[in-house]
């Protein structure tokens, strides 16, 4: 009894810090400021772009899958560290962004969050024998079970319904004036929680520099990158322009050039190569996904980083997260 008082009363007293945590650790910051200027970036964003359920939805997963790991005691040692969170606050981007806003919308994202936390665990034990982690697959993989339910309850009524046909290209053109490129670049970083905002795209450069300015340079190339390679290749002008060809190389860029490898030359060379693959990944998961009507969310992150990192902790010997 005396355990569980001393559990609880700490618990209450990390909470905030923890969901701070949670919210900076889908770009692999443990920092709580990283967290608060995220958090700040989603609500600006999301207001400004006239989606502020996605910013509510946000707070609301972080704080249901963080709640999950304390209330199960998993065995989880950096789950104060906010590992328990990340997946959960971009259930709750991904939500109101493709469902409908009802009551049982809500209780699914609640549901849905507090399932990724369960699920980070298991695939964790699973992963770590490769020295490589789930990322925010729990994320993805929990979030199209709840968007692929949808077709058939009426409950989760879809917002988002993907053409039989998938578009090579549209009739509309890229901006190559310098401003709106610099726009599509910022947008690229905001994506990663689903918003197209070059304000929250700031805001999350700057959530990184306070914690790692080399993860803030990543992410910048990581963008910069995705950016040139979806423009040479003449990718879909729309999904350019809204950055949609950014977010996921810019987690793998931060993930292989700030995080999991020591840094060197060879591993930044590893990491740009890591990151090219990805915005190739990104446009066949596009394909793929389009005639189910479902989004990738950051599925090429995932397959980008698994594919080199899983030979990479030979080689440069990663870190340990």
């Amino acid at each position: 009894m005396a355990f569980d008082k001393f559990f609880i009363q700490q618990s209450v007293k990390d909470f905030p810090v923890t969901v701070a945590r949670g919210i900076g650790q889908v770009m692999f910051q443990d920092n709580m400021w990283t967290g608060v200027l995220f958090l700040i970036g989603i609500f600006w964003g999301a207001y400004m772009e006239g989606f502020p359920l996605v910013a509510w939805g946000a707070l609301v997963g972080v704080l249901a899958s963080t709640l999950t790991g304390y209330i199960l005691r998993l065995p989880d040692q950096k789950g104060a560290n906010g590992l328990w969170g990340f997946n959960g606050v971009l259930v709750g981007c991904a939500f109101p962004t493709f469902l409908a806003s009802t009551v049982w919308m809500w209780i699914g994202l609640i549901i849905c969050s507090a399932l990724t936390t369960i699920a980070r665990s298991g695939m964790d034990n699973v992963l770590s024998r490769w020295h490589v982690s789930s990322f925010t697959f729990p994320f993805v993989f929990c979030t199209w079970i709840f968007l692929l339910s949808a077709r058939l309850f009426d409950g989760f009524p879809a917002m988002y319904m993907g053409s039989p046909e998938f578009p090579h290209g549209d009739a509309a053109k890229v901006s190559m004036d310098f401003g709106n490129l610099v726009i599509y670049w910022l947008r690229g970083i905001s994506q990663v929680f689903l918003i197209k905002s070059w304000v929250c795209g700031v805001f999350f450069l700057a959530g990184l520099a306070v914690s790692s300015w080399r993860a803030a340079v990543w992410a910048a190339v990581g963008s910069a990158i995705a950016l040139f390679i979806a423009f040479i290749w003449n990718g879909p002008a729309t999904d350019i322009s809204d950055g949609l060809y950014g977010f996921s190389p810019v987690l793998t860029a931060i993930a292989l050039g700030a995080t999991f490898c020591n840094f060197s030359w060879r591993s930044a060379i590893w990491a740009v190569l890591g990151t090219i693959v990805t915005v190739f990944i990104q446009a066949a998961m596009n394909a793929f996904f389009a005639p189910m009507g479902l989004p990738t969310l950051t599925g090429p992150f995932c397959v980008g980083t698994w594919i080199f990192l899983l030979p990479a902790y030979k080689f440069f010997q990663p870190e340990s997260k």
